[in-house]
């Protein structure tokens, strides 16, 4: 519980999860990763909960702790059943007081047992504020409310979910009919997403991927299903636009931790660079296309110095762009429960200002005829729709072509599901735009 708590604390203090579970002891870590999701997931009632509780603010260490444990003692937590008893959270909890507060342990174990008591009243009582009702910042959700008014309580709700497990076949070893045969063998279930994401299956629920028939052969990798239409877009394997020819020339612009890298060269013989402006995140990279047997070119460098002294380009155009751009990752909150609490309101203007910098930069490089792929992993539209509608006015050789049920911003959201086969809610949030650069 310690290892919970401590973690919670520092994502309230802005730290990344992913940088505390890195750092946290390997035979602590999938108990610890997965309450402390748990956690994330029910902040905001939980800080509410404490807030009517204990007005005054306890030491960091000790809120921690507690925030912890009201999640823990919640309710019908959306999506998720209960971990524990109520008896063990309070005694873990108390527990965990005395050895980081002895003089606190008291004070918790009493604010506890009071919600125990009066749990539905304050349940009840805490709805009254939206960020404790929807577990997001207000920012956030007046953000989301704006972008998305028919759709913003769904979204909120599905943001605290559990994401499905997707895989994605590698095209190059055999086939997805194939694969789903080796997972049945293997009393492993799953469901194809559909035509828009082939190569995707669906698993009934989640495993370690040791346990994933010729994972670390490259048969198969991990990918989640709206992040799989990155790679078909680029390479044109779909009717909108000709497939790329073999050799093409191609540039994956943002390319850690490789994923999308990678299935590009699964679905054709190209000429890749795979670039990213973090060179030990490019070591991701490389392990990710060694281990499906795949070559590209690496290199570490900011994708928008393409001129000047610190530029990486050699002036030859690429025939197609994958731009996964960097963002603020409001579509894959269910599976970074952290992101939420993390972000805020100033960092989209922030990272809306470097897409924009990374289209007008990467857009010279392309040849005339040629294709970029603008990609975020965000339901904002100011990182999608509104940003691609500004380069298109800056631009005026560039062209939006519309790929359906592909391009545009794709929402956590059952309709999307239904649109790739009836599986509810398999897109995490994404956003698509196919340019094409007139002749």
């Amino acid at each position: 519980m310690l290892q919970v708590a401590d973690a919670v604390q520092a994502v309230r203090t802005g730290r990344s999860l992913t940088e505390v579970l890195a750092r946290c002891p390997a035979e602590l870590r999938p108990a610890t990763q997965a309450l402390s999701f748990y956690v994330l997931r029910l902040l905001g009632s939980a800080e509410a909960a404490r807030a009517l509780l204990a007005p005054k603010a306890p030491p960091p260490k000790v809120d921690a702790l507690l925030v912890s444990a009201l999640a823990l003692l919640w309710p019908g937590a959306p999506g998720v059943a209960p971990l524990y008893t109520d008896h063990t959270v309070v005694d873990q909890v108390v527990s965990a007081a005395r050895k980081r507060a002895p003089a606190s342990a008291g004070f918790v174990n009493a604010v506890l047992r009071r919600f125990l008591r009066e749990r539905d009243a304050l349940v009840l009582a805490v709805k009254a504020s939206e960020p404790a009702a929807y577990n997001h910042p207000q920012w956030w959700i007046d953000r989301v409310r704006a972008d998305w008014p028919e759709h913003w309580h769904a979204i909120l709700h599905a943001n605290n979910q559990h994401p499905p497990m997707t895989l994605r076949v590698n095209a190059r070893r055999g086939s997805t009919e194939s694969y789903l045969a080796r997972l049945v063998a293997a009393g492993i279930k799953a469901t194809p997403v559909g035509p828009l994401a082939p190569q995707a299956l669906l698993l009934e629920r989640a495993l370690p991927v040791t346990a994933l028939p010729g994972f670390a052969d490259g048969d198969v990798s991990v990918q989640d299903a709206a992040a799989q239409l990155a790679a078909p877009l680029t390479v044109g394997a779909l009717a909108a636009l000709p497939a790329l020819a073999a050799g093409a020339r191609v540039l994956d612009a943002c390319s850690a931790p490789g994923g999308k890298t990678a299935h590009l060269l699964e679905l054709a013989d190209l000429d890749l660079l795979a670039l990213d402006s973090d060179a030990a995140r490019l070591t991701r990279v490389q392990g990710n296309l060694q281990r499906l047997q795949v070559k590209a070119r690496t290199l570490a460098a900011d994708a928008r110095q393409t001129l000047g002294e610190a530029a990486w380009w050699d002036g030859r155009p690429f025939d197609a762009i994958l731009l996964d751009a960097p963002c603020s990752a409001s579509g894959i909150v269910r599976r970074h429960p952290d992101v939420r609490w993390l972000r805020r309101p100033s960092d989209i203007d922030n990272l809306a200002a470097i897409q924009a910098e990374l289209l007008d930069a990467l857009w010279p490089t392309l040849k005339p005829g040629g294709r970029l792929v603008y990609a975020t992993c965000s339901i904002f539209k100011a990182e999608g729709e509104h940003q691609v509608d500004a380069f298109l006015q800056r631009q005026s050789d560039a062209k939006h072509i519309d790929v359906a049920g592909m391009s545009g911003h794709l929402l956590p959201l059952t309709h999307n599901g239904e649109a790739a086969g009836g599986l509810p809610s398999v897109w995490d949030g994404f956003y698509y735009a196919l340019l094409i650069k007139k002749l």
